[in-house]
């Protein structure tokens, strides 16, 4: 049963300490053999006051954005057709990758390839699977399916994807899309 004690300095919140818990749960569970509910966090808050580093007392630095959380506003805005808050989300040398195209860097190069393939996209997601590179990047993947209209009115539905995003500073810096939409499509 691992135990782990972790002391921070006072001002986490509430639920910045329960991702961190959730995500030491995680890493520990990822080399032991234990089930979640064996594996104890501690967390104990230190005054400021009563941590020195370098002869000085330090103040803890702000916790990371949660990295899934971006990933699903900035879809949210994408699919609410949000350009201006999408936008917001994009780091400075942001690319895409779409099946079969080189790099995008601007939402408006998706929206002129996306515009002859499909009227409209929504996605239903079946989960979102977050973890740390060892560079800086958080990388978060997504996937479900797709649903949406054909240029020519048609629907579709039940189309799987499998979205890959990396972000650095609360901003994406690199997105990944593969999906079924050519093969489903050159069977209707």
């Amino acid at each position: 049963m691992p135990v782990v004690d972790l002391h921070v300095i006072e001002g986490y919140s509430s639920d910045e300490k329960r991702r961190l818990g959730e995500s030491i749960t995680d890493a520990i569970r990822f080399v032991i053999p234990a089930p979640s509910e064996l594996v104890t966090v501690m967390i104990h808050d230190l005054p400021s006051e009563n941590y020195y580093r370098g002869r000085t007392t330090r103040t803890p630095a702000p916790a990371k954005a949660d990295p899934s959380k971006v990933v699903q506003d900035y879809l949210g805005a994408m699919e609410a057709r949000d350009l201006a808050k999408a936008q917001s989300y994009l780091g400075e040398g942001f690319k895409m990758y779409f099946p079969g195209t080189a790099a995008m860097t601007s939402l408006q190069e998706l929206i002129d390839w996306a515009k002859p393939r499909y009227n409209f996209v929504t996605k239903t997601y079946d989960g979102f699977d977050a973890l740390q590179s060892p560079e800086d990047a958080a990388i978060v993947y997504c996937r479900g399916t797709l649903s949406g209209e054909w240029p020519n009115g048609t629907a579709f539905k039940d189309i799987r994807f499998i979205d890959r995003f990396e972000i650095v500073n609360g901003k994406l810096r690199r997105q990944d899309v593969w999906n079924d939409i050519s093969e489903t499509k050159a069977n209707t």
